[in-house]
């Protein structure tokens, strides 16, 4: 993306709260993706780790609905 607007393009400027968690929303979307990337590189670099030691995706899966679940209030 360019850091320059179009040149006949005039741009609405963003609250600075709101600027300020679109800042948050980019810094997290970059540390997931260093994390990501350091993780394929340790693939890369030294292969892939035993079957023994990875958890199946079905417990992780698993995990992660109870953790959604938990986080969203009941409907009676």
């Amino acid at each position: 993306m360019s850091d320059q607007p179009a040149p006949d393009a005039v741009r609405a400027q963003l609250e600075p709260s709101a600027a300020d968690a679109v800042r948050a929303y980019a810094a997290k979307t970059r540390a997931d993706a260093d994390r990501l990337a350091a993780v394929l590189e340790d693939i890369a670099a030294n292969g892939l780790p035993p079957v023994d030691a990875c958890t199946p995706w079905e417990d992780l899966r698993d995990a992660r609905l109870a953790h959604l679940a938990a986080q969203r209030p009941a409907v009676a």
